[in-house]
């Protein structure tokens, strides 16, 4: 079982920038790793996903661009920088850790552990 923890989050002004971390109490180098947000009254989604390697780096059309995901095996960590933040980037952001297959990525169901989530406030 792997444990979860973001940090990172803040509130900060249209324009700048945040660099969110997930560290992971087990290895990660298993597991196929992503971001989630989710904001007040809608639905958790895709933000970003990172193969096993991570030498597959999707992101949602919204960030591309602006986002960058990557991750440190070694330290067990996830990153998202996230660059030219926008108001409706606010939310809640979630790392998440898959055993699954690398083909639903985009799912939330393919994800096994979630962490409790940062919170990411952009200011206009």
């Amino acid at each position: 079982q792997v444990q979860l923890v973001e940090s990172g989050g803040g509130l900060v002004q249209a324009g700048g920038s945040l660099r969110l971390s997930c560290a992971a109490s087990g290895r990660i180098s298993s597991y196929a790793m992503g971001w989630f947000r989710q904001a007040p009254g809608k639905e958790r989604e895709f933000v970003a996903a990172i193969s096993r390697m991570g030498g597959n780096t999707p992101r949602a059309d919204s960030v591309k661009g602006r986002f960058t995901i990557s991750r440190d095996n070694a330290k067990n960590t996830l990153y998202l920088q996230m660059n030219s933040l926008k108001p409706e980037d606010t939310a809640v952001y979630y790392c998440a850790a898959s055993s699954g297959s690398w083909t639903y990525y985009l799912s939330r169901n393919n994800y096994d552990y979630w962490g409790r989530g940062t919170q990411v406030t952009v200011s206009s």
